[in-house]
């Protein structure tokens, strides 16, 4: 098996590739295969996030190119920026992941979700695409060594952590 312990400088060249839906690319230790078939076995720092177009680098030298799978999504398109700000508002409020680009939002598919986006008066279409959703307003720095909160193991509200930084001396 394929051992992947570490990410690859961007100047690197890809010799592999590496497909996966975003839930599995949200593993930091995953049993998968390359797209060759070859088995390989991801040891990451917790909390990375791999995302279409990250480097891997295996223990042997290899150089593997992660790339973002087609799942199944749903999808809203709007020119009203303001439509678009209450449909984003009503799915973060349920803290759904999703992936923003100019006039279109994205987010797994869930006919809860594409029923409640409905309601709000704008169409739903169901589509295969690559998903590659929001790291969230405090996650843009991808794979890190430390927790996502005061105790540094990733329980508890990030918003608590910056109350605590904004108390110490």
């Amino acid at each position: 098996m394929l051992l992947i312990e570490k990410k690859a400088t961007n100047d690197a060249v890809a010799t592999e590739k590496l497909v996966l839906l975003f839930e599995l690319r949200c593993k930091s230790r995953l049993r998968t295969r390359l797209e060759s078939g070859e088995e390989a076995g991801l040891f990451l720092e917790r909390g990375t996030v791999l995302r279409g177009g990250d480097l891997l680098e295996a223990n042997d030298g290899r150089i593997v190119e992660v790339m973002a799978a087609l799942e199944a999504v749903m999808e809203v398109r709007s020119d009203n920026a303001l439509t678009l700000a209450r449909v984003a508002y009503h799915l973060g409020n349920r803290h759904v992941a999703v992936q923003l680009q100019p006039g279109l939002l994205r987010f797994a598919k869930d006919h809860v979700l594409g029923e409640m986006v409905r309601g709000l008066g704008l169409e739903v279409v169901e589509t295969l695409a690559a998903f590659e959703p929001e790291s969230g307003a405090y996650g843009g720095h991808g794979g890190h060594a430390h927790g996502h909160s005061a105790d540094g193991e990733g329980r508890g509200a990030r918003i608590h952590d910056m109350i605590l930084k904004q108390r110490a001396p």
